[in-house]
């Protein structure tokens, strides 16, 4: 394959004109296939020829790889960022996590589609009893996108909940949870867990929920351990990270922003629970999601 797209590209072979290669399509024509191309495919063509390499940096080609309300994301950076920067340069610059909120918010575009991503910490969210060291302690952690996961030692009133106020484009997106069930830190050099708290999460299901300003809602109940049927399909969601989708909501315009509104609980004060690790919330379009979650599995 190689062979043949380098004599393509030069045209003439041995001595002897074989006709038009890649070299000879007009660079227009280029940037009309490249709008169909994910940003790496694009990229990856560049290196062809000039006309490709000309296409690859067109503000036409990027501009359609970007949302259409990307100056919002633009707004969350100093101005100095972003300077007269070219479309390409835009894509890669949002393509990077932007800090927002304090640095407890994140936001991207995924390189390959230019669809935009969400990250809220724990820091973020308003969590029921997190001032008293005897339920609750921030860990420091390499394991997340933020330096910090709120560990639940033990409680009876477990609620968790949050609120974000986006001009999302135009889609469907899924909100989840990533939570881990035990303790996690590093013994020389090697990663372990400790379970010494995990308890109570395999009595009553936990209730997740979430709605927006435009009436949408959603909820589901889910059981976070379940030890006996894990250990019996030989996948515990025990010591890992899990992300637990709460549900769907549609956004039919950035403007105006969409307001979500989310939440975990269970309140049942006839037990305790504790041993889990509340990391962060993902906004995410709901098709990159799903490919997300197979790469996981």
């Amino acid at each position: 394959m190689g062979a043949t797209l380098s004599n393509l590209t030069e045209g003439v072979a041995n001595g002897s004109t074989i006709g038009p290669g890649l070299g000879d399509i007009p660079e227009s024509c280029v940037a009309c296939v490249f709008m169909y191309l994910t940003p790496p495919e694009i990229c990856n063509l560049a290196r062809l020829n000039r006309a490709f390499r000309g296409a690859a940096s067109s503000d036409a080609v990027w501009e359609s790889k970007l949302p259409p309300n990307y100056q919002d994301l633009l707004d969350l950076l100093p101005p100095e960022r972003y300077p007269n920067l070219s479309k390409k340069n835009i894509f890669a610059l949002l393509s990077r996590p932007i800090p927002f909120d304090d640095g407890n918010k994140e936001v991207w575009l995924d390189r390959f589609t230019g669809r935009v991503c969400m990250s809220i910490s724990a820091k973020s969210l308003r969590i029921t009893g997190i001032e008293d060291r005897r339920y609750w302690n921030w860990i420091p952690t390499e394991e997340s996108r933020f330096p910090v996961v709120a560990y639940l030692q033990q409680i009876w009133w477990f609620e968790v909940d949050g609120i974000i106020k986006f001009p999302f484009p135009a889609g469907v997106y899924a909100l989840s949870f990533r939570l881990h069930l035990g303790r996690f830190s590093k013994r020389l050099g090697r990663r372990v867990c400790n379970f010494e708290h995990t308890h109570g999460w395999d009595i009553k299901p936990v209730r997740f929920e979430l709605s927006t300003s435009d009436g949408q809602q959603a909820s589901c109940l889910i059981c976070l351990d379940e030890s006996v049927k894990d250990d019996t399909n030989g996948n515990s969601k025990r010591g890992c990270w899990k992300e637990y989708k709460v549900g769907e909501f549609i956004v039919d315009d950035s403007a105006p922003a969409t307001e979500v509104r989310f939440s975990m609980r269970q309140i049942d004060c006839t037990h305790s629970k504790g041993g889990l690790c509340v990391d962060s919330v993902f906004i995410f379009p709901n098709d990159l999601r799903q490919r997300r979650t197979k790469l996981l599995k």
